[in-house]
């Protein structure tokens, strides 16, 4: 195990619009506000987006199994902002609500806003973490 202890630095709330890019907008607000390091929450709904929901086998790396949102879900979910390449690099998971089917998985592309979602972003002071590539499991892995 290996970790780094910070404190909480400043606290964003933002809402994002129908149609919005969820995962864009965070990584924009991160480099707007030179937040490098950042915990986040977001709830509302979504209209589209591609999620992971676990790997076809346990093996590595990981060969992932899709699923596509495709129409307006609700969701609730948390994630973290690391830098990787001098960019924010955004990992969210959630869970994804329609009607009574529940998806829950890792939000990876085409993130848009279904009405209005709202994110608290928290910023982590002292935390000096990136996200690197890991060959073996071929995961953008965060590094302390």
């Amino acid at each position: 195990m290996k970790y780094q202890v910070g404190a909480v630095g400043r606290v964003v709330v933002a809402r994002f619009e129908d149609k919005e890019d969820v995962l864009g907008n965070l990584g924009t607000i991160a480099k707007k506000e030179g937040i490098s390091a950042a915990a986040f929450y977001l709830l509302g709904g979504m209209r589209e987006g591609k999620i992971v929901v676990g790997p076809e086998k346990d093996e590595l790396p990981p060969a992932p199994v899709w699923r596509t949102l495709g129409e307006s879900h609700e969701i609730v979910g948390f994630g973290t902002i690391f830098y990787q390449n001098n960019e924010p690099k955004v990992h969210f998971h959630a869970a994804f609500g329609k009607k009574d089917t529940v998806k829950v998985g890792c939000l990876r592309e085409n993130s848009q806003t279904f009405l209005v979602l709202e994110a608290v972003i928290i910023e982590l002071n002292g935390i000096n973490a990136l996200r690197e590539f890991d060959p073996v499991s071929g995961l953008n892995i965060l590094k302390l």
